[in-house]
């Protein structure tokens, strides 16, 4: 069922499509602003940080971004005092930005939090038990590429399985998840070459 232009929630949508490219924030903050689309994909759960990334609709690829956004958000918080190599150090504070901003808007929008998987939870106490230093660096780095693989392949998986559909909920979250895998690729390349000035 088309939406109608005057509608002020899509406007409101469209707006904050605009405003988080503009600004930079991310385009993960643009994924979760397809929360505020009626979804038309049946219910059920995305997966979590562990397993193959699984999404054949948009309400499914939204689902799957909140775990992964908590958990940088999660990770990021502590990087950003404890993260000592410069770019880790800078790494750690965009991300941290962007995280509050996904998961934020996401929870606004009623979004449901799934809890942590057990590779998440791992992760989490791995960056809270590492002491500050070249150890920590590594870790929190190599978590933020794995967190970002996973991002790409669910983003991936995604376009591959929406493939040809048209309703307007899925073509506007194909489009924003073309968008946010330019991102997500960015991220993967740009940890890749943190870890290697680390010598990981």
């Amino acid at each position: 069922m088309p939406f109608p232009e005057e509608n002020p929630r899509r406007s409101f949508v469209k707006q904050s499509v605009s405003a988080a490219l503009t600004l930079g924030v991310g385009v993960p903050v643009v994924a979760a602003l397809l929360n505020s689309f009626p979804a038309e994909a049946a219910e059920g759960n995305a997966p979590l940080l562990s397993g193959a990334p699984v999404a054949a609709t948009e309400k499914e690829f939204r689902q799957g971004v909140i775990g992964p956004a908590e958990l940088s958000l999660a990770t990021s918080q502590i990087a950003s005092t404890k993260a000592t190599q410069k770019n880790a150090k800078e790494f750690a504070g965009f991300e941290l930005t962007e995280a509050i901003a996904v998961t934020t808007v996401l929870k606004d929008l009623g979004t449901p939090v799934p809890a942590p998987d057990a590779k998440a939870q791992a992760t989490l106490a791995k960056i809270k038990n590492t002491p500050a230093g070249a150890a920590f660096d590594k870790a929190y780095i190599q978590a933020q590429l794995e967190n970002h693989e996973f991002l790409r392949d669910l983003a991936q998986n995604y376009l591959k399985n929406s493939a040809g559909k048209t309703t307007p909920a899925e073509s506007q979250g194909r489009h924003l998840a073309t968008l946010a895998l330019a991102t997500f690729k960015e991220h993967v390349a740009i940890t890749k070459r943190i870890l290697g000035e680390l010598g990981a």
